[in-house]
């Protein structure tokens, strides 16, 4: 090691290497200590790292993934506004359910039926596709979930609720968007009308709701993730013809939601992947001596200990 300054080589106008010459008293020093004692330098720093990356342990406590959250206000008047509403007009799932007076969009699952090759789906063919899909989705467990009206759950439809196994409604036997005291403009879509009244309608929309407002919240939730895995097996058994059925649930979009998480973790992971490969042939020489690979990988793994530890102890 450099021994004492002496006053000439000491910070002057003349002499500005103040800050280099004790930096390197002190990493010369830092030098030797390694090369005496090598270990307690490897091993601490990983033990260390261990330590403080056991935080990603309480990473999926801690994961913000409600899409609600994520892009709304965080003390937003809509939310007291709803709260509100929610406390002073509760939703009676369980025997009064409307859907009107909902806080929230509500547990449901939504069917789409359109008619194929341009047809009405108020077509007897179409109309008793409409049926079976109907009794497709309602099983014994939606039976058990379902939000009820009247002693039995709410209907998916205004029409399927008044004509039911019947014959579909004639053609002018419905106003549009108004039918006596009923609102059809939800539940018909591609309407053509004649002074006000149905010809045809390409597609018709079935609401299926579930009850939130008790147990069973948690049940709903379940029965909707069941729905969206059987539902395409289903419609395939079904062999529908005269209508093409889209589906949706209120879950869908929180997965889609977490699905674009998943997806972008792969291009992270080429993106480090080619970034170390990059840094470590950087330091590649044809010369022995001027060949710096392990430093390279060490720089690497320094890296990847720091970014360990310090998201471990902020989680």
């Amino acid at each position: 090691m450099a021994g004492p300054r002496e006053p000439a080589d000491r910070c002057s106008c003349l002499n500005t290497d103040c800050v280099e010459w004790p930096l390197r008293r002190l990493f010369e020093g830092l030098a030797s200590g390694v090369a005496a004692c090598p270990w307690p330098f490897v091993l601490v720093p990983l033990l260390l790292s261990g330590g403080l990356g056991a935080g990603f342990l309480f990473l999926p406590q801690r994961q913000a993934n409600d899409i609600e959250g994520q892009f709304t206000p965080t003390w937003g008047p809509a939310k007291a506004e709803r709260d509100f509403v929610r406390r002073h007009f509760p939703p009676n799932d369980s025997e009064r359910f409307s859907a009107p007076r909902l806080p929230t969009e509500g547990a449901y699952a939504a069917l789409i039926a359109v008619g194929t090759n341009g047809t009405s789906v108020l077509d007897p063919a179409a109309w008793a596709e409409v049926l079976r899909l109907n009794d497709t989705v309602h099983d014994s467990k939606y039976e058990r979930l379902c939000a009820r009206t009247g002693g039995g759950c709410a209907s998916p439809n205004p029409l399927l609720s008044r004509w039911g196994d019947a014959a579909p409604p004639a053609p002018g036997s419905l106003r549009f968007p108004v039918n006596g005291s009923v609102f059809l403009g939800a539940a018909l879509g591609g309407v053509e009308t004649d002074d006000g009244r149905v010809r045809r309608a390409r597609a018709l929309k079935l609401m299926y709701y579930l009850r939130e407002d008790g147990p069973e919240a948690e049940d709903s939730r379940q029965w909707l993730e069941s729905f969206l895995q059987d539902i395409p097996s289903k419609l395939a058994a079904l062999r529908l013809g005269s209508i093409q059925v889209t589906y949706f649930t209120s879950l869908s979009r929180q997965q889609e939601f977490e699905g674009n998480t998943k997806s972008v973790i792969p291009l992270f992971s080429i993106t480090y992947f080619l970034t170390i490969t990059f840094a470590v042939i950087s330091c590649l020489r044809l010369s022995c001596i001027r060949n710096n690979v392990w430093l390279a990988c060490c720089g690497v793994l320094s890296s990847g200990l720091a970014v360990l530890s310090s998201f471990g102890l902020m989680l």
